[in-house]
């Protein structure tokens, strides 16, 4: 009995698996974190302290946020370091997401550092950027629920 290697079926049994709806959401969504997250800590961390009297306080202000000009240099640059740390810990799980991603793309348990960065990003930035981690969440549920073809045996 011979094999028949040159099938379609065949061939496409031995083709490699691999995961670029996921890897392409969970880019996505880092690019997103880091314009948001990225942008607002540059921002804050590298403006002076009239330019964030002037230009940012009046700003929060007529959003209904109760600042004062007194805790407002403190109280920003608190959150912009808070956003640029949990920007970095997103950033870290999704290369290591990325990375069993791209070498072990037939486990579904890989969807659990996608799961932690989109954690990492909402409880990062107080659940402002829940759109953001959004894409973290389907990037995970991708690879739960998409099954990899079975592997051919020799």
């Amino acid at each position: 009995m011979t094999l028949m290697t040159g099938s379609p079926r065949m061939q496409k049994a031995q083709a490699p698996f691999r995961r670029r709806a996921e890897v392409t959401i969970a880019s996505i969504g880092l690019a997103g974190a880091a314009v948001l997250q990225g942008g607002f800590a540059l921002l804050i961390t590298r403006s002076d302290d009239e330019t964030l009297r002037t230009g940012v306080v009046p700003a929060l202000r007529d959003n209904g946020v109760e600042i004062s000009d007194a805790d407002a240099d403190v109280a920003l640059n608190t959150l912009a370091a808070w956003f640029g740390y949990s920007l970095v810990l997103v950033a870290l799980l999704w290369a290591v997401g990325l990375f069993f991603a791209h070498h072990r793309p037939r486990r579904r348990s890989t969807g659990r550092w996608f799961v932690g960065a989109g954690l990492a990003c909402l409880v990062g930035t107080q659940l402002l950027l829940y759109p953001v981690a959004f894409f973290f969440f389907v990037a995970a549920a991708l690879f739960a629920v998409r099954k990899p073809l079975p592997r051919s045996t020799p």
